[in-house]
């Protein structure tokens, strides 16, 4: 759980605490890092800045909607209240009341202001891209994804999900509609840009512990960023609408520390080279024909 409201939020704190009491109590996410949780109602543990930042904001605008929910329907009570037939025997004719219409018009402006302000230097922090400690690329496919360390030899593999455990081919959790036979492994502490574009259709590479949503574009590349601080297994989804089997499109991310990391790229490389000039030989065969 995060919260960094600081001083501007002072005034919200009663209620910012009886909201984090609700959210504590269903909090048991964090034995289930980077997954979803059966009956959660919480948002997925952040584990990224730009994450914390998300969940920062969300709790945020939550707690001014709950408050002017509560507002409008105690005014709306009383308004019942004060107003009906019984009490109030002789309506008054007023149609107009300058200072509230000045009221009703300035207040919603302010909270606009309020909300807009730290929504775009969130907007500003997830778009740009701080220097890069290495590039991923991943390519949507129907369906399944592709990917690319082009800083490490330029590998590449395919990932697709798995349909039980019986299918596992290494020592990792099975999750149902999450695994998958390949897996993504990154360095934790360190500053990953994913360049996203798809082969076919849309499809957006989602990642919800990292804060992570961008659109996979056929011809174009777009990228994000993230900076996981916690090792682990994280799962997204594609998030974009993109054919039949658009559930069967998972993403499954190991963050380990950096000498897992530098191990597994040398196992990698070894691994995805053999098979990919194992294709480019069965293209030549194919075409001698």
């Amino acid at each position: 759980m995060h919260f960094n409201f600081s001083k501007k939020s002072f005034f919200l704190s009663p209620l910012m605490w009886v909201f984090s009491f609700i959210v504590l109590a269903d909090d048991k996410n964090i034995d289930g890092l980077g997954k979803p949780k059966e009956w959660g109602l919480d948002l997925q543990t952040p584990v990224t800045t730009v994450a914390k930042d998300v969940y920062d904001m969300h709790f945020f605008v939550l707690i001014i909607i709950t408050l002017i929910t509560l507002f409008v329907l105690g005014l709306i009570i009383w308004v019942c209240y004060r107003y009906s037939e019984k009490r109030n025997k002789n309506p008054s004719k007023t149609v107009h009341n300058t200072l509230i219409e000045i009221l009703w018009t300035a207040i919603p402006v302010l909270i606009l202001v309020v909300i807009a302000i730290p929504s775009f230097k969130l907007l500003y922090k997830q778009d740009v891209t701080p220097e890069p400690d290495l590039t991923i690329k991943a390519i949507g496919y129907q369906w399944y994804w592709g990917y690319e360390y082009p800083d490490h030899g330029n590998f590449s593999y395919e990932a697709f999900m798995l349909q039980s455990a019986d299918e596992l081919e290494e020592d990792k959790p099975f999750n149902r509609m999450l695994t998958t036979d390949t897996k993504v492994v990154v360095p934790v502490n360190k500053i990953v840009r994913v360049q996203v574009t798809a082969a076919d259709v849309l499809h957006s590479w989602a990642v919800p512990a990292f804060g992570v949503k961008t659109d996979a574009v056929p011809g174009r590349l777009n990228e994000t960023w993230f900076k996981a601080d916690k090792t682990g297994i994280y799962y997204g989804m594609c998030s974009e609408l993109c054919g039949v089997n658009h559930q069967s499109m998972p993403i499954e991310i190991h963050v380990v520390s950096e000498e897992e990391f530098n191990a597994w790229v040398v196992d990698s490389k070894a691994k995805y080279a053999s098979l990919d000039n194992f294709s480019e030989d069965n293209l030549e065969l194919t075409a001698n024909k």
